[in-house]
């Protein structure tokens, strides 16, 4: 028998190799100050493309004086215990209530983080007769929910319908067996290639097949349909999404989140979801801004307006300049390039120390090896003049990545790493 902890010691996983070297810089970076458009990296000013304040919330006085004012008045604590037992009041429920009419649903529950709450919601809606059918490429709270499930589950290809009704057929002859039902769970918007989920396509499968939808719709929230109500309304079926999720991360630029559907759905989530009884309540500091900040999406569409300006300059540039930005349909730009694991460390450093450009970095085992994947966050506090300056500094690290100078300068990290 061996040590627990031996193995981790011994394996720190495919990242966790990189610790050395990529800590506190390529992962863990420190952002200063203000957040918006530019920010501190290591005391040098950054153009940052790595904040998913979408609409520019986080840092406008009028939700900030909402924000401390009710730190002032309530504390970071109240309401102490869980919403079933001490934690309810008024708030949250006028919260709900506006939540549940923004993404035109009957009614919603708060909840006190997207992906506890996303975890949780997967295991309260299914029980062992059930089938679970998801995007292969769900996110890692939809992955950790279905784990948490005791029947069977099937992956569908990403986006792929053809292999969504392979698998309902065989979700529907084993529902037959078990006499449970079909759950298929997929995103409004997935967060790292930007592709909005096949919804409509998805929704028109229930005319063939009996099953639920259940959407995580984090990154379409804010940004995506005629008044900000998700991916559900930019592709006109919002009716079809039985169990709506969202967060309060991204375009509400807060923490919490929530999930709307039928009310009878809801009331049983209520009572059922575990992650929300037995935790405590969101606090109220949370909730009024959260408040201030949805008031904000239903009366200032001129910030979405501003958001798509930004989204459509910084991807039409990139497209024309020959860059592969993949297909996606939503605010999130990914930029795909070639190359090692070494040779994006030193192409990150090269944007962040000379052009002053900070972006995401997205490698193996997120995506397949020998791919660098540059992840861009445009928002409403983004210039066209920011647009300009990444747009020109991404064409020099383009072409030094192919000619080799990140290679070259890339090589004593990987003789570092024995590769």
């Amino acid at each position: 028998m061996r040590d627990l902890f031996e193995r981790i010691i011994e394996n720190k996983g495919p990242l966790g190799k990189w610790a050395s070297q990529a800590e506190g810089y390529f992962v863990f970076p420190k952002l200063e100050g203000p957040i918006s458009n530019r920010m501190k990296f290591q005391g040098k000013e950054v153009i940052t493309w790595s904040i998913n304040d979408y609409l520019g919330l986080a840092n406008l006085p009028e939700v900030k004086k909402v924000d401390g004012e009710t730190a002032l008045e309530y504390g970071a604590a109240f309401p102490m215990g869980a919403r079933m037992m001490s934690g309810h009041t008024e708030f949250h429920e006028q919260l709900e209530q506006e939540l549940a009419a923004f993404v035109q649903k009957e009614s919603a529950y708060l909840l006190n983080f997207g992906y506890q709450g996303m975890v949780s919601a997967i295991d309260a809606l299914v029980s062992k007769d059930d089938i679970i059918v998801y995007d292969v490429d769900s996110h890692a709270c939809i992955i950790d929910g279905v784990r948490l499930h005791m029947g069977k589950r099937f992956t569908f290809k990403h986006n792929d319908m053809e292999s969504l009704e392979k698998n309902l057929e065989r979700a529907v002859k084993m529902a037959e067996q078990t006499g449970g039902g079909i759950l298929v769970i997929s995103e409004g918007v997935f967060g790292m290639r930007g592709e909005q989920g096949k919804l409509k396509e998805i929704v028109a499968l229930k005319e063939k097949y009996n099953f639920r939808l259940f959407v995580d719709d984090a990154h379409g929230f804010g940004t995506l349909g005629a008044t900000g109500a998700g991916a559900g309304e930019e592709q006109g079926i919002q009716d079809g999404i039985d169990v709506y999720f969202a967060t309060f991360a991204k375009s509400m630029a807060g923490i919490g989140a929530f999930l709307a559907a039928d009310a009878e759905i809801i009331d049983y989530l209520k009572y059922n979801l575990r992650s929300q009884m037995f935790a405590k309540s969101l606090p109220m500091i949370y909730v009024k801004g959260a408040l201030k900040r949805l008031d904000m999406l239903r009366t200032q569409p001129e910030l979405k307006a501003k958001l798509w300006e930004n989204v459509n300059a910084l991807q039409n540039g990139l497209k024309d300049r020959g860059f592969d930005i993949g297909t996606t349909t939503s605010c999130v730009t990914p930029v795909y390039l070639n190359g090692s694991i070494p040779e994006a460390m030193a192409l990150v450093k090269d944007l962040r120390e000379n052009f002053g450009i900070f972006c995401s970095i997205v490698v193996y085992p997120v995506i397949p090896k020998g791919m660098i994947l540059l992840r861009m966050i445009p928002t409403a506090t983004h210039t066209l003049q920011d647009v300009s300056e990444t747009l020109e500094a991404f064409s020099v690290i383009r072409e030094r990545l192919q000619n080799g100078t990140y290679k070259r300068l890339s090589a004593a990290v990987s003789a570092a790493m024995g590769e």
